[in-house]
C-alpha cells in the first residue's frame, strides 16, 4: 500500500535547477497514490517562477497536480511553512531544488509513511559529479563517513507521514532544517529506503569551507535551542570501518577533508547566516 503524499519544494533563485529537478520527479515510477508537487518560490529575481510554471500541464497530464507558490519574502523556513499551509495531503516530502530524485524514490517513499506510527523516510544520496579536482576528493570522503553510509541523514530529501509531522508544528526560523526534523526522531523511527537521488556539492575549496562552517554553525545551533533532540543523535555503527582506515584508502580525500575541518576552525570573518549548499 501506499499513502498520498505532498512534495514540497522550496526554491530562491533556482532557475539552473528547478528544470532538472522537475524532469526527475516527471520520470517517477507510478505511485498508487495522489500525489501533489508544490514549488515554493521565494523571493526570485530570476526565472524560477515562470519555468516552474511551464510543467503544470505535464504534471497534470501523469495525473499530479503542481502548484508555483509566488512568495515575495525568501527564506527557506518561511517558504516551507507556505507549502505545509497549502499542502492537501498529511504524508509530506520535502526536496531541495537542487536535487534530482531517481525514478524509483517517490513510489518508495509512499510506501515506507504507510503506517500509522510516525516514520521519517529518506533515500540514500549520490554527489552529482564535481568539476573541481579539489570538491570531488572531499565529497569522496565525505561520502565514506557513517552519517552517511550507514543512517538515514536526509539532506536533499526527507519524508515524514501524518503522525509524523504532527511531532513539530511551524519550522522554526534556524539554519538546518533538516537536522532538526531529523533528530525529531529516534533512530528506529528513521527509515532508508534502497532508491537513491542526486545531491550536488558546492565547488572550489572556499566555497566549500563556508558552507562547512555554515552546516557547523547550523547543527550546533539546533543543539543549543533544542538540546531534548540530540538525544536521538545517530550512535557510530559498529560495523563501519575506522577513521584511520577510511584515510588510508583515501589519503587525498582524507586530505582534502581534513583541509576544510581545520580551516572552519580559524578566525574568519563573520560570514552571512545563509550561504548557499553547493
Amino acid at each position: 500500500m501506499s499513502t498520498a503524499c505532498s512534495v514540497l519544494i522550496p526554491a530562491h533563485n533556482e532557475a539552473g535547477y528547478i528544470g532538472p529537478c522537475l524532469e526527475a520527479l516527471l520520470a517517477s515510477d507510478p505511485v498508487d497514490a495522489a500525489i501533489e508537487v508544490i514549488v515554493m518560490a521565494n523571493g526570485c529575481s530570476d526565472d524560477t517562477v515562470a519555468l516552474a510554471q511551464a510543467f503544470e500541464g505535464r504534471f497534470h497530464a501523469r495525473g499530479w497536480t503542481l502548484t508555483v507558490l509566488d512568495l515575495q519574502q525568501g527564506g527557506k523556513m518561511g517558504a516551507l511553512n507556505a507549502g505545509d499551509a497549502v499542502a492537501r495531503h498529511g504524508a509530506r516530502i520535502y526536496v531541495d531544488a537542487d536535487v534530482a530524485v531517481s525514478p524509483p524514490l517517490m513510489a518508495q517513499l509512499a510506501v515506507v509513511l504507510d503506517d500509522d506510527a510516525p516514520r521519517y523516510a529518506s533515500g540514500g544520496p549520490v554527489v552529482r559529479a564535481a568539476g573541481s579536482a579539489f570538491t570531488r576528493a572531499y565529497a569522496r570522503f565525505w561520502a565514506s563517513l557513517p552519517f552517511v553510509t550507514h543512517g538515514v541523514p536526509g539532506f536533499g530529501v526527507f519524508a515524514v507521514n501524518a503522525a509524523a509531522r504532527a511531532r513539530w508544528g511551524a519550522f522554526p526560523d534556524i539554519i538546518s532544517d533538516d537536522t532538526f526534523v531529523r533528530l525529531s526522531f529516534k533512530p528506529q523511527e528513521r527509515h532508508r529506503v534502497p532508491a537513491t537521488y542526486e545531491w550536488p556539492m558546492i565547488e572550489g575549496a572556499g566555497p566549500l569551507i563556508r558552507v562547512r562552517r555554515r552546516q557547523d554553525i547550523g547543527v550546533a545551533e539546533v543543539k543549543s535551542l533544542f538540546p531534548a533532540l540530540w538525544e536521538n543523535h545517530d550512535p557510530v555503527p559498529s560495523d563501519a570501518p575506522p577513521f584511520w582506515r577510511r584515510a588510508l584508502r583515501d589519503p587525498l580525500g582524507f586530505a582534502a577533508f581534513a583541509v576544510v575541518g581545520v580551516a572552519v576552525r580559524l578566525p574568519h570573518r563573520k560570514q552571512e547566516r545563509w550561504a548557499r549548499g553547493r
